[in-house]
């Protein structure tokens, strides 16, 4: 898979190594056969919590999902955990979403990735058609060649624990280290990897990451709230804090002027960056309760965003600051999360379902469409990322059953 090479670019120095999410506290298993090794197999990875938040599924679902996650072929558990899952979380409509039916037709493409339990995130297109993605819990990135379904995975640094990955206009796959603070890149011809360090141990967990048209990548630090800027020509990082503190950035889009904006998952705002002298000048929105995972602009310069707080979709004029808000379909426990603008249809997903689902909103009409997204033979979201492709479709991915995923979108 190539070699990696360690580069300390400029003056930087080496991060402080921490985790950037504290999973909740683990709620007690009912009692029954193939408890402990619930406990033992399935908590490895994350807490009971997300069991008891699921959709719940039959015998056959839940192995479908645990094979996903865990190769537990010839032992007792591939039978035993299925079984006592059924029994125990059954399917419910505890999160069911509102699907809004309409006339528009698309079709998913799915691709399950070889490695198990890896979380793939953040589909993104190269020039030559392949897909690039994030294998965020296996610390890798892989990349799909769509026309032989031919899958190829390189491993990571250690402890890199890949946010995102996105493509710079030579070809190299760029990727944020989550982790261990750093950015680095992958040379696809021949595997070599180079990573950039942060020059402040403060900032400690890159995350969402974009070329603007001159090359620079810009990217956020959801939890040292700061934004990035790297210039892959002499390797220069800088950094710069968000105006309010906590606001955590997270997404990031380049604005019709060459400006990226950053979205606020911690405080109500949207955050312009001046890529010349690299100052943050913030946005407020109206709710005091707005936080916002992502954004993206329509062709007459608008920013579209999701209130993933209020469950709802909004659009923000940057010439006037005008914001207008619809309530999303599945109401205010949806929440919205990724989102992408296609031939200025807006498009994004409802997380809080189970179902995840994929929502369709026409600004002309006002009008909203959704549909389930399928995971394999289950239903078992969520879509953190979408990306449009070249030929105007979008790749989403269902990290809980490992599969990448392209939505081939129709006009109605």
């Amino acid at each position: 898979m190539g070699r990696i090479r360690n580069t300390v670019l400029g003056s930087l120095w080496l991060c402080t190594v921490v985790p950037v999410f504290v999973p909740a506290a683990a709620q007690e298993l009912p009692e029954g056969p193939g408890k402990d090794l619930v406990e033992t197999v399935c908590t490895g990875c994350h807490t009971t919590r997300l069991i008891f938040s699921s959709a719940g599924y039959t015998r056959e679902g839940w192995r479908d999902l645990t094979r996903a996650m865990v190769d537990l072929s010839g032992s007792p558990a591939e039978d035993l955990i299925p079984e006592y899952l059924a029994a125990h979380f059954p399917e419910n409509t505890r999160r069911a979403p509102a699907l809004v039916p309409g006339s528009v037709e698309i079709r998913f493409q799915e691709w399950k990735v070889p490695t198990l339990g890896q979380r793939p995130r953040d589909p993104i297109q190269a020039r030559d058609g392949t897909i690039w993605w994030a294998g965020q819990w296996g610390n890798l990135i892989g990349k799909i060649d769509p026309v032989s379904g031919a899958m190829t995975e390189y491993p990571l640094p250690e402890n890199a624990m890949p946010h995102t990955v996105t493509l710079d206009r030579a070809g190299k796959v760029w990727f944020t280290g989550n982790k261990n603070g750093t950015v680095g890149s992958l040379a696809p011809e021949t595997g070599e990897i180079t990573v950039c360090e942060m020059p402040d141990p403060a900032a400690r967990d890159p995350h969402s990451a974009i070329f603007d048209d001159a090359g620079i990548l810009w990217f956020t630090l959801q939890h040292s709230n700061m934004v990035g800027r790297l210039d892959p020509a002499n390797g220069e990082v800088k950094l710069q804090t968000m105006p309010t503190p906590g606001s955590r950035p997270y997404g990031i889009k380049i604005g019709p002027d060459g400006a990226p904006w950053v979205a606020c998952n911690g405080s109500n705002c949207l955050v312009r960056t001046d890529p010349g002298a690299f100052e943050l000048r913030e946005y407020e929105l109206p709710d005091p309760n707005t936080t916002v995972r992502r954004l993206d602009f329509a062709s007459d310069g608008m920013i579209w965003y999701v209130n993933s707080s209020l469950g709802r979709l909004g659009r923000f004029d940057p010439s006037s600051g005008a914001v207008k808000e619809w309530p999303s379909p599945s109401g205010p426990r949806s929440h919205p999360y990724a989102i992408a603008v296609v031939d200025d249809i807006v498009w994004y997903n409802e997380s809080g379902m189970r179902p995840d689902t994929l929502v369709r909103f026409d600004p002309a009409t006002e009008t909203f469409q959704s549909w389930a997204i399928p995971s394999g033979d289950i239903h078992a979201g969520i879509v953190r990322h979408m990306r449009p492709t070249r030929e105007g479709d979008l790749l989403i991915h269902q990290g809980a059953t490992n599969r990448v995923q392209r939505v081939m979108l129709r006009k109605p």
